[in-house]
């Protein structure tokens, strides 16, 4: 029999595993119910890949990330390893094939959602597979304490009745230890052995800057560290907005969002990976799968939902084991506007009912109908139809998704269609008189001869490219022609799919989730409470804060974070800092930032005896916010 170091060498070209990896491989080849908390980057999906090639059978895996698990069924097709996802979207027919081929195809792994496992026959189809291996990953869903809890992870305890000898390896990269324990009891591992990682990064230092000005602040922080960074956002229009000012500061970036079509994505992670582009700005979308270890900097511009979420996404700066630098800039507007985006968007049980209604509506779908049925979607056109504030209904569907009514993909796709709707003669009169537009509409004709009997479905990106012009100009004649009557044109853009997982039943699907929702609600509350905490406790090192809140207990402080800098620095004279920012505006008129780069104190310091200064009218300040000598 193999060991388990030559199959890591054997599959994945590594020496050695890191620590806690060999002892969960170890403990599950022992036949032993296994826990292991393994931080962002820890390489989770080795200690279930590892000992299901060793052992006889099929590994099963539960997952709820649907990305996630193409991936790594991906990833293991390409190293010649039969593996298999049952995702959402796919029908019962094709279900029953894939099923049957892991039974009778010598498969190692099945990746499927824990909803799946509430269907009663693809249950009894699993009772007779030869499972080896049970690996629960996104452990932390199974708990109602845990930022993804998802009711069907209840479910998976039932596995046990079915597969008493096989083990369970349950996996987290973000638990507390209440939410630790939770999962223990919730998946009935009575005498698991427990591994864990420490969160602690101790080359990562955890800065956290309350400014007004954060651009110039990044700016500042990016010309220190010339290496790659992400800086996270909240939203789609940010993305783009920040890359436009960074890239006109001399910055090259690029952004990443759930918007971008794959083309899109694909070009613009590229441009970051080989360092075409210095700053990738993102919103949450981004980073699963990433792994570039040379990020230097990872900066959050907007406050994070939870903690954990800001754990996951800071940690993946210094991957190498060099100093790396995770910031949060935040003001006191930011708090405001945390609390407003938080906390007012999340529905209550009326609105999660309402919201569900008119989805169906909208889809046309009956009372007992829908299983299974998959649409595009767009949420802008959906909330602009109902008159519904489009994040509230972001949260009301992934609510619903995470309890796997329905799924929700984003994604995105633009389909143009046209027809034209005059004859050909009359078409070449047009061009005659529009010499500007010709060549956009001789390629159009020449691409797609049926035009002119029916709806042809149109490449843009090919007729800019065959007709020397670019995708918007292209757009631009497309809209001409059609308010002019020359074409009939379908433009349709989709920013998500959904699919829905049971049959339309209202009231009923509401109340069987309603309890879900009210805690779930209560513990994003009690989530952004620490985010904020961990933001404004200016008394405690930010890296024992964080790791407070995961359950470990720390004597020292770090040493780097923001807190323990300011606390080292030198305490700096107040009359030494009057003396010299009344020697400079005795040469010329300054504004706090200048007299700030200028005389390299502290802001706060400067700010200060300016303020003094202005009180005892030693100085004034102009309309422009310059200060000078009073005279």
């Amino acid at each position: 029999m193999s060991k388990p170091i030559e199959i890591l060498k054997k599959y994945w070209n590594h020496d050695a595993f890191r620590t806690p990896q060999e002892a969960i491989i170890n403990s599950v080849l022992e036949g032993k119910d296994t826990f292991g908390l393994m931080p962002t980057g820890g390489g989770k999906s080795i200690t279930f890949q590892v000992p299901a090639m060793l052992l006889e059978g099929i590994c099963l895996v539960i997952s709820p990330l649907v990305a996630l698990m193409k991936d790594q069924v991906e990833n293991l097709q390409s190293k010649g390893i039969k593996a298999i996802a049952l995702t959402g979207g796919i029908h019962s027919e094709e279900i029953i094939d894939l099923l049957d081929n892991c039974q009778y195809g010598n498969y190692k792994f099945l990746y499927l959602s824990p909803e799946r496992l509430q269907s009663d026959w693809v249950l009894e189809r699993i009772k007779n597979l030869p499972i080896n291996l049970i690996a629960v990953d996104e452990a932390h869903c199974v708990s109602q304490w845990g930022h993804d809890f998802r009711p069907a992870y209840l479910k998976i305890a039932k596995l046990k009745a079915f597969f008493p000898k096989v083990p369970f390896l349950a996996l987290t990269a973000t638990a507390t230890s209440k939410v630790q324990e939770d999962i223990l009891a919730q998946l009935q591992m009575q005498q698991a052995q427990v591994f864990t990682k420490s969160f602690a990064r101790e080359n990562l230092a955890y800065m956290v800057f309350n400014v007004e000005d954060k651009l110039n602040l990044l700016e500042q922080i990016l010309k220190k560290n010339p290496q790659p960074a992400i800086l996270y956002v909240n939203n789609r229009k940010a993305c783009s907005e920040t890359a436009l000012q960074l890239n006109s500061l001399g910055y090259s970036s690029t952004y990443y969002h759930g918007g971008l079509s794959a083309k899109e994505k694909e070009k613009n992670r590229l441009l970051w990976m080989d360092e075409k582009a210095q700053v990738m700005i993102a919103t949450n979308a981004f980073g699963m799968g990433i792994d570039k270890a040379n990020v230097k900097t990872v900066v959050h511009l907007h406050i994070p939902s939870n903690l954990e979420n800001y754990y996951q996404e800071a940690g993946r700066a210094g991957r190498n084991g060099e100093k790396a630098f995770a910031v949060l800039l935040a003001n006191p507007s930011d708090v405001i506007h945390a609390e407003s985006q938080f906390l007012s968007i999340l529905c209550d049980k009326a609105f999660l009912k309402l919201v569900y209604i008119k989805l169906n509506t909208y889809f046309q779908i009956a009372y007992g109908e829908g299983l299974d049925e998959k649409f595009n979607f767009n949420i802008n056109h959906f909330c602009t139809k109902y008159s519904f504030s489009v994040l509230k209904v972001y949260n009301a569907l992934q609510f619903l998704d995470r309890q796997g009514i329905l799924s929700l993909s984003q994604e995105f796709s633009e389909k143009i269609t046209l027809q034209f709707c005059i004859p050909s003669k009359e078409v070449m009169r047009y061009n005659s008189l529009n010499p500007q537009d010709e060549e956009v509409i001789l390629t159009i004709l020449r691409t797609n001869p049926g035009v002119y009997e029916s709806q042809s479905v149109i490449n843009v990106s090919l007729i800019a490219k065959k007709s020397n012009s670019d995708e918007n100009q292209v757009l631009a004649i497309l809209h001409k022609l059609n308010e002019k009557g020359i074409i009939e044109l379908h433009a349709k853009n989709n920013d998500a799919s959904i699919t829905f997982n049971e049959v339309r039943e209202d009231e009923r699907t509401i109340n069987r989730v309603a309890k879900y929702l009210e805690a779930q609600n209560q513990l994003k509350t009690d989530q952004l409470k620490s985010v904020l905490h961990y933001i404004n406790e200016d008394t405690q090192c930010k890296s024992k804060l964080l790791l407070k809140y995961f359950g470990e207990k720390v004597k020292d402080d770090c040493g780097i974070c923001s807190y323990c800098i300011s606390k080292n620095k030198k305490k700096v004279d107040i009359k030494t800092i009057t003396k010299d920012i009344l020697e400079l505006l005795k040469m010329q008129e300054l504004n706090s930032r200048d007299i700030q780069k200028i005389t390299k104190y502290p802001k706060d310091d400067v700010i200060f005896v300016l303020q003094i200064l202005m009180e005892n009218d030693t100085i004034t300040i102009q309309p422009n916010n310059l200060y000078s000598i009073k005279k």
